[in-house]
């Protein structure tokens, strides 16, 4: 199951450094492809505001 980033995103970018497949992309808030991420929850663990969880 990927992890997915929630609306409480500010988009500090800490995230895109700790993929470790890239999975993580910019927008208005980041994203993390589905298909591409393989649930390790590096991100999840230095998120400052706690926006990315298990899908």
């Amino acid at each position: 199951m990927a992890y997915v980033i929630d609306d409480s995103c500010i988009a500090c970018g800490t995230c895109i450094d700790e993929c470790p497949v890239e999975a993580i992309s910019e927008g208005d808030i980041y994203v993390i492809d589905p298909d591409v991420c393989t649930d390790c929850g590096s991100c999840a663990e230095v998120c400052p505001t706690e926006s990315i969880h298990p899908e």
